[in-house]
């Protein structure tokens, strides 16, 4: 099996359920050696966001710096980027390091509602990152805010959103339909010669902390081994699920808990 080092670029979460904790057991649940530049520590639990400390531009140019200039990233997840000036810092160091594949997790809000990203630096991720990466991951309400328009009702809007997203200067893009249904999660994946439709049935549990970072960090994972991003989409979806069945199995704070990155094990 080909060694994979991947790289996480986010925020922190001290209770383990999101951020840079849930892509590093991400990472490590599915075979891949894992890295990390912090953009922001923030005071979190299974509750909510209690405060948010964002690191200095430089410093995190500095980390950057330090991992890609000794290692060999085979593949990044980009999350947290918390204001402009760290957008453009990452959008820097990716033109210069030209990583074989990039996700992009649009993280603006975490679970709770709490804003993870300034207005302004949304318009910065809009035309700086976009154009750079491998792979967006939007759920409906990130959708919206990258196109500056209403959040989709339903799969034919999803579904025209997720190619104008392409017009953007996006290689793919995954937008996360978990806000349309009760009863199933529809994802739809676009790239320039492909439309396609992935679903699960909706796990019975409240346990969902961590969802879209662990998503994307699993794609970012398993993205060298796999021939297309439809190949990685469907291992990556199938790996969260079990995660999520599993969640329930944790005993982890009093608010909504983290999946179980680690059930093929413990």
């Amino acid at each position: 099996m080909k060694r994979i080092n991947a790289l996480t670029i986010a925020g922190t979460d001290p209770s383990g359920g999101a951020g840079i904790q849930a892509d590093l057991k991400a990472f490590s649940a599915l075979g891949a050696y894992g890295t990390s530049v912090i953009t922001a520590l923030v005071a979190q639990n299974t509750r909510g966001v209690q405060s948010v400390y964002r690191i200095e531009p430089e410093f995190v140019a500095a980390q950057l710096d330090s991992v890609l200039s000794d290692v060999r990233i085979d593949s990044a997840k980009i999350g947290m980027l918390a204001e402009c000036d760290i957008v453009d810092v990452v959008a820097d160091s990716l033109q210069r390091a030209a990583l074989p594949w990039v996700v992009l997790d649009t993280v603006m809000l975490a679970k709770s509602g709490d804003p993870l990203l300034s207005v302004k630096a949304i318009d910065t991720m809009r035309q700086r990152l976009l154009p750079q990466v491998s792979l967006i991951t939007p759920n409906i309400p990130e959708a919206a805010a990258l196109l500056d328009c209403r959040m989709a009702r339903n799969e034919q809007e999803m579904q025209a959103q997720g190619r104008a997203m392409l017009e953007l200067g996006c290689q793919a893009v995954l937008m996360k339909g978990g806000h349309l249904s009760e009863h199933e999660s529809p994802d739809w994946l676009f790239t320039a010669d492909l439309e396609q439709r992935f679903t699960a049935p909706r796990v019975a549990t409240r346990h969902t902390h961590g969802t879209g970072c662990s998503l994307s960090a699993a794609l970012t994972a398993l993205r060298p081994r796999h021939e297309s991003w439809a190949a990685t989409v469907e291992v990556a979806k199938h790996w969260l699920q079990g995660a999520l069945e599993h969640a329930d199995s944790l005993e982890v704070g009093g608010g909504v808990g983290p999946v179980h990155h680690f059930y093929r094990w413990w």
